[in-house]
């Protein structure tokens, strides 16, 4: 599989730092707070990444929102509406549960928002892309022998921040839930594999004011009001890193603390546990809270 490194994902960076904080452990509704640990096998809960932002005092939590970050090179406007985006890919089954809140109105559940998800395989594989070989081909291999001549004719392997073109039409872990009167939407997928350059992570936009059509199964219209992306906790993903078919994947997996985007963006870590007490390998729920302004049209960082 071809490099797909941070700089493959944008400069990093984003565009609002706030970030809906922890929640005293309990999410809005029932889901877990943005920035919480995550429950392990044992049934202990993880702490290698702290919540990015704790309210001054200590005693109540901030209403704010989520971070804007890049959307990577990887997202395809399909806007299937489907609640399983598994289709055929191996892995830890994974419940996603999203709560959307409206920060303007005292984190309000936000009904019908739109959250569209996608997130590559346990190899480290978007579907659409033949081994996510970004615009420039894939990274020189071997031992340079000699400095490089004449004038570069194209972008530099990785790509840069732009949006790929698919190479097939694949559709894996991709898709669209609308969220309840709960403000909660909820996707069927596994826990994700990982590809060079970056931690492990799940691509989302909110988009509102939009519908469904009934025919085509997709969703049109409105307007996109967060971009960001979802994050795992260090040590849970060790664990998962032993199991199969993620212990297959040879390359080097960075780690949380090592992932400049995570690091900028300062949140959006999931809080999950097993379905399965102590048995990870039989599932997982995935929580967090994302807080926006359904009115707003932010930029991707």
């Amino acid at each position: 599989m071809a490099a797909n490194g941070q700089a493959a994902e944008g400069k990093g960076g984003v565009s609002r730092r706030a970030a809906l904080t922890a929640m005293g452990g309990a999410g809005l509704g029932a889901v877990g707070a943005v920035a919480g640990g995550a429950a392990l096998a044992d049934g202990s809960q993880s702490r290698t990444a702290a919540p990015v932002a704790e309210v001054s005092d200590g005693t109540a939590p901030a209403c704010v929102l989520s971070p804007e970050t890049t959307e990577g090179p990887y997202y395809l406007d399909y806007e299937m509406v489907r609640r399983d985006v598994t289709e055929d890919r191996p892995g830890v089954p994974m419940i996603l549960r999203v709560a959307v809140v409206d920060t303007g109105a005292g984190c309000r559940p936000v009904k019908r928002a739109a959250v569209d998800i996608w997130h590559c395989d346990a190899g480290g594989v978007y579907s659409g892309y033949e081994g996510n070989t970004l615009p420039g081909g894939p990274p020189p291999s071997g031992t340079p022998t000699a400095p490089p001549t004449g004038t570069p004719t194209g972008p530099p392997p990785g790509g840069g921040g732009g949006h790929a073109e698919p190479d097939n039409d694949l559709t894996f872990l991709r898709g669209v839930q609308l969220t309840n009167g709960h403000g909660t939407a909820e996707l069927r997928t596994i826990y994700p594999g990982w590809y060079q350059g970056r931690a492990l992570h799940i691509h989302v936009k909110v988009h509102v004011g939009g519908r469904v059509d009934a025919e085509k199964k997709t969703y049109t219209g409105g307007h996109v009001s967060h971009t960001g992306q979802f994050f795992f906790a260090e040590d849970l993903a060790e664990k998962v890193a032993a199991l199969e078919p993620y212990r297959s994947n040879t390359v080097t997996r960075v780690k949380l603390e090592e992932d400049g985007i995570y690091r900028q963006a300062g949140s959006g870590l999931l809080t999950v546990r097993p379905v399965h007490r102590g048995r990870i390998e039989r599932g997982l729920l995935a929580t967090i809270t994302v807080g926006v302004n359904p009115s707003a049209t932010p930029a991707p960082a």
